[in-house]
């Protein structure tokens, strides 16, 4: 099933896409839901940020290409992690399909995009073993984790080079199966394809992940988890427009336009 966030007549809900038109829907998407009868053109409705999460989880590293070439292009020794660890992003920089990504005035040019995967938790759980951990997904969607190196590099925290406004795209929409071994995560920059990598080939597995961090924080309905990306970006600037397609899923569209 195809769950999506849309506005349309003034009011923004969720539904579920079936090939080109929305079946509106009405209640809790992670409870309780019925179908409104009210069906949309997919074309002739605005695209939400397909989930607003209560926490924002993300890990880091977690692709051995990734590693490796960030290591080699600062010229210093590759180290591959040796856990899970998470991290967190903010729902402050969270835009949808087809929005802009704003580079703010003062940013430098190492402005990089990161095709992700993004789960998202359907029920509150803790203490998940990693047998236990796929079971609590809902569903899956696209993220761009947008990046400022210089800032990444010089900051004591990532508040403003992975959590300045619009850095976080993400959607078009949430897919609720995925055949994760199948998937191929695919970058184009201008139309232009500048990295391909399998989406499921992770130093540290979604179980893994789910069940190291249950350990410690309780997981609601909602909250995701952005799964890290392979390769390096080249430098994205203003005018650029970055699709990423991870398929099964589909393809989150974004411009680049520098703040002015």
């Amino acid at each position: 099933m195809r769950w999506i966030r849309f506005t349309a007549e003034g009011q923004t809900g969720y539904g579920i896409v079936e090939g080109d038109r929305i079946a509106a829907t009405r209640g809790d998407i992670f409870g309780d839901w019925q179908r409104t009868g009210r069906m949309y053109d997919l074309a002739a409705v605005r695209i939400e940020v397909p989930n607003i999460p209560p926490t924002f989880y993300a890990a880091g590293l977690n692709y051995a290409k990734h590693v490796l070439e960030g290591a080699a292009r600062r010229g210093v020794p590759a180290n591959l992690p040796m856990q899970a660890d998470i991290g967190y992003r903010a729902n402050n920089a969270l835009i949808a399909h087809e929005q802009d990504v704003i580079i703010p005035r003062d940013a430098t040019e190492a402005i990089h995009y990161e095709g992700e995967l993004a789960v998202i938790i359907g029920k509150k759980a803790k203490n998940l073993s990693e047998a236990e951990a796929m079971g609590c997904i809902f569903g899956y969607s696209i993220g761009n984790d947008v990046s400022e190196r210089t800032w990444q590099k010089d900051d004591r925290t990532f508040f403003r080079a992975k959590n300045a406004d619009t850095f976080k795209p993400m959607g078009p929409w949430i897919e609720t199966e995925l055949d994760l071994d199948a998937a191929q995560t695919i970058v184009r920059v201008n139309g232009q394809q500048t990295i391909a990598f399998a989406t499921n080939a992770l130093l540290f597995s979604i179980a893994t992940f789910i069940s190291r961090t249950s350990q410690y924080c309780t997981l609601y309905p909602g909250d995701m988890m952005w799964m890290g990306t392979d390769g390096t970006s080249p430098n994205i600037a203003s005018g650029d427009v970055v699709e990423i397609e991870i398929t099964g899923l589909g393809v989150l569209r974004n411009r680049f336009v520098r703040e002015v």
